[in-house]
Formats: structure tokens, sequence, C-alpha cells
């Protein structure tokens, strides 16, 4: 699941505003965006990542991912650096 991908992974950025910096920078692998957060929060990112190609994985749960990343709160989007 996709969950895994990131406790497996080395190093990742949790937050729109990070994700969308650093998308554009060019670090990001994949990026993972909840399916329940708004569609306004996950619009700009969604957006860059297509733009630069990056590939995007859907996940069901903002609470889930927020959980697989350590923090007590939900996560509408997290980066998977290169």
């Amino acid at each position: 699941m996709s969950y895994e991908k990131v406790l497996q992974a080395k190093s990742y950025i949790v937050g729109t505003k990070q994700t969308v910096k650093a998308l554009k920078a060019g670090d990001v692998s994949q990026v993972l965006v909840a399916k329940d957060a708004d569609p306004k929060v996950i619009g700009k990112v969604i957006h860059t990542a297509k733009e630069v190609n990056v590939p995007i994985i859907h996940v069901d749960s903002m609470k889930k991912l927020g959980k697989a990343c350590g923090i007590d709160v939900g996560a509408a989007t997290v980066a998977i650096k290169k």
C-alpha cells in the first residue's frame, strides 16, 4: 500500500507549501495526495506535480498519511524526496 512508501522513504516533506517548493526545485520523486483533503488545498500540488512530470499517488486518508509520517494531525500531501 502507498502509506508504506512514506515509511520506507529516507527523506520526505510534509505539507503543501513545502511540497510545491520541492517540486519546483526538482527534489521530488513521488507525491502522495490524500483523497479526503480539500481540493483547494491540494490543487496547486497536483498542478505542479503534473507540470514537472512527477508521479502522483492518491491515498484514502489524511489522518493515515499523517500517521505514516509520524505526526498527530492529518497530512494533505507528502513528497518523497529523490
